[in-house]
């Protein structure tokens, strides 16, 4: 069983920054196999995908609404993914969710990911 909690989300002007945090915790969470994404969902809309990176190599991928905006990076020894958000637009404001999965063959598809955490908001304001 893995556990993902996500914090650092709140307001945020736009054109301001914002770092989110995801904490992995469980003993079957794979550092050779697993990748951690990032999702978001705003009210009304599909959950769409924002970042990944896969654990091993430290790969990553990125949405094309966020590349050059948004960077996601991993801590190995705390176990922690962390998504820097700059240049904030107002189309960024969602419910932000991490989620891993093992064996990730297309970071991109929510589906691929087993377990996800209860999501952060971020707001922003213009």
């Amino acid at each position: 069983q893995i556990q993902l909690v996500e914090s650092g989300g709140g307001l945020a002007q736009v054109g301001g920054s914002l770092s989110l945090n995801c904490e992995v915790f469980g003993r079957t969470f794979n550092r050779y196999r697993n990748t951690v994404g990032w999702f978001r969902q705003a009210p009304g809309k599909e959950r769409e995908f924002v970042a990944a990176i896969t654990w091993e190599r430290g790969t990553t991928y990125y949405a094309d609404s966020v590349k050059g905006r948004f960077t996601i990076s991993r801590d190995n020894a705390k176990l922690t993914v962390d998504l820097q958000m700059n240049n904030l637009k107002p189309e960024d404001a969602a419910k932000y969710f991490c989620a891993t999965g093992k064996n990730v063959i297309s970071p991109m598809i929510d589906s691929q990911y087993e377990y996800w955490g209860q999501g952060t908001q971020v707001t922003v304001s213009s």
